[in-house]
């Protein structure tokens, strides 16, 4: 039997290495890949999701997507018999006279794609109902710009309905996904990772590109032909990175960039190393609930020694076990938040830049529409720039020598922001007592803010001393639009982004309705007041009290804007101290913190809006965890 058990063995052995050589091949691999992707041609099912044993996981996946992968119950395509799907962007259904097709003709298929994509580039980003407006945004920004190759998932029906009916193309992900705002690192967080790696994967799978991006950025020009210029690349990524390595319109350089690869913009080719990476990258993540899916990809690409370079023009470099070709997107261009709104890259360099993710920044989803709001780059309905009841706006003046006097220090950034502060209480209380919209002024800081302890400026940017920066940095915004008993706080205040009046999507009619308000002395300067009020100035005495001013404002209710020319002196005190202890507890809500200061724990500092009214207060961080509350 001895001779018998060898000749097996040897059989087994040829057997196995021409089985390895094949396998290796690109013939036999690519084969292996469009086995797959057909199991991945469309969203993953709740009822996926709902499996706990990871094992089980991605088998489950790619069944449920198989069965998803075919839109009629004998698999035929139903997008084709609708017409309607196939308009131009902006053709609003409702005047072609049309309805709504069922739900299968939404299913994402290659039909849909190919009537939307073209040079075989797709441009694709994905959303629930809550970010509604930002898809809407996202949307007109591409438009603009003559980006019509155009898709969005729509992660629950609510969002797939609107969108349909703006006209916008939309496919059903099949999702099951809650409509509400859902916040960075819940568990359903993840789950809206995951559907975007499923629909990477898809894309692929269809043989098209792929620029796959997150609702909360913009474009500010055509971002496609910057993409082509680097035809043999796998994967072009956006970036975390702050420090930019290059000064022009190149390539990050691969090995002088260290920040975290940005999933909010990927651009994807269908090749086989970026399905590969694809794959893998859905597989580590649904056999681990607890990974970010950003944190995925980076551990991927990351997780063998990258380079080299692929050539010494283009700027690619190797990553992934040395067979993906990977460039990173510049970050004066391609911009974070960070570059953008606060170290404001792209003017320093005199570029152009491509589109901008709300990043680094500090009020959630709140937070990210007013950042895109102050850049003048938000689609806001017409109501918002005509409120009823009209706006308060006023000349905020600071002193030289809080901008840019003496030393850069913790002390001096307070001082700076302390005194804008005082003048903002004033204007929210005149504008909560004329029941106006107060107009933000801009807001100047020293240091810049993050997460950690750090020395005011990161290292190595180009971030300005002093600089204008966003209303996150001083103020809590998700509290000031928060929805406040008003037994308790008092009526809610209204607000606007600082460049609210540059808009051009203010009415003119707005823009142009102004009194201008001017502080005078009782008795002394402000005997021509009704001769001004013909010129559209009204001269008010200093200190007025609440009543005395609300009287003051009772004749000029036509004027949308009053406009003051500082707030110093303006507002004399509340009569109704019940009032004014409302206001109190509401304004005291408003303000952020700042963070940090090195090697301390905790140390952030709190800004008080009351702070001038508390001797010797210092800013300083709590002294101890119970200490660790806004100001009271």
């Amino acid at each position: 039997m001895k001779p018998l058990r060898v000749c097996v063995l040897l059989s087994l052995l040829v057997v196995a290495l021409v089985f390895s050589y094949y396998l290796g091949q690109p013939s036999y691999r690519d084969s292996v890949i469009q086995a797959q992707d057909a199991a991945a041609q469309v969203s993953v099912s709740s009822s996926a999701h709902q499996i706990v044993g990871n094992s089980d996981r991605t088998a489950a996946v790619e069944k449920d997507a198989d069965q998803r992968s075919k839109p009629g119950e004998n698999g035929e395509s139903h997008f084709d018999q609708y017409p309607v799907l196939k308009q131009p962007i902006w053709s609003v259904p409702a005047e072609l006279g049309t309805k709504m097709p069922p739900l299968d003709a939404f299913i994402l298929s290659k039909a849909m794609i190919e009537v939307r994509a073209k040079k075989n580039v797709i441009v694709v980003t994905f959303a629930n109902f809550a970010f509604m407006d930002f898809v809407l945004n996202w949307v007109k920004h591409l438009t603009e710009y003559e980006v019509s190759n155009i898709l969005v998932g729509a992660m629950d029906l609510k969002l797939l309905e609107a969108l349909f009916w703006k006209g916008v193309p939309v496919f059903d992900m099949r999702s099951n996904m809650s409509m509400i705002d859902v916040g960075w690192g819940t568990p359903i967080f993840h789950k809206m990772g995951r559907e975007k790696v499923i629909l990477v994967n898809t894309f692929l799978s269809f043989g098209y590109e792929l620029l796959m991006c997150d609702t909360d950025m913009v474009f500010l020009q055509n971002p496609l032909p910057y993409f082509e210029r680097f035809p043999s690349a796998d994967v072009l990524t956006s970036s975390d990175e702050v420090v930019n390595s290059v000064d022009d319109d190149s390539l990050e350089i691969w090995d002088r960039t260290w920040g975290a690869y940005n999933i909010g913009i990927v651009y994807w080719r269908p090749t086989f190393p970026a399905k590969i990476l694809a794959k893998e990258w859905l597989k580590l993540l649904l056999g681990d609930d607890r990974i970010w899916d950003q944190n995925g990809f980076n551990e991927l690409l990351r997780s063998n020694k990258t380079g080299p370079a692929v050539d010494n023009t283009s700027g690619l470099f190797y990553a992934r076990h040395g067979e993906l070709k990977l460039g990173i997107l510049p970050v004066s261009l391609f911009c974070s938040g960070h570059t953008f709104f606060v170290q404001e890259l792209y003017k320093k360099l005199s570029l152009q830049p491509y589109a901008v993710h709300t990043t680094f920044q500090f009020g959630g989803t709140e937070g990210k529409r007013h950042r895109l709001r102050e850049a003048k780059h938000f689609y806001d309905l017409p109501e918002y720039y005509d409120t009823p009841g009209g706006y308060i706006v006023f000349n905020s003046s600071i002193p030289e020598e809080l901008l840019n006097g003496g030393s850069h220090t913790v002390a001096s950034h307070f001082k700076l922001v302390n005194y804008q502060l005082v003048q903002i209480r004033t204007a929210f209380a005149i504008a909560m007592l004329l029941n106006r919209t107060l107009i933000m002024p801009s807001m100047w800081c020293r240091f810049d803010r993050v997460w950690y302890g750090h020395k005011g400026i990161l290292d190595g940017t180009k971030t300005s001393q002093p600089f204008l920066c966003p209303l996150d940095h001083v103020f809590d915004i998700n509290q000031m639009l928060a929805d406040l008993d008003e037994l308790e706080f008092g009526p809610g205040i209204g607000f606007r982004e600082y460049s609210f009046l540059e808009n051009p999507r203010v009415p003119h009619e707005v823009k142009t309705s102004i009194l201008k308000v001017e502080l005078c002395n009782e008795n002394k300067d402000c005997s021509s007041e009704k001769a001004s009020i013909s010129l559209g100035v009204l001269k008010l005495p200093k200190n007025k009290t609440e009543d005395q001013l609300v009287k003051a404002f009772d004749g000029y209710k036509q004027f949308k804007i009053f406009q003051f020319s500082t707030t110093e002196e303006a507002f004399g005190g509340f009569s109704d101290i019940v009032q004014e202890a409302k206001f109190k507890q509401r304004i005291k809500t408003y303000p952020g913190i700042w963070c940090c200061v090195m090697d301390k724990t905790p140390g952030h500092i709190y800004y008080d809006m009351y702070w001038d009214c508390k001797p010797n207060w210092k800013p300083l961080p709590p002294a101890t965890r119970e200490d660790d509350h806004k100001p009271r």
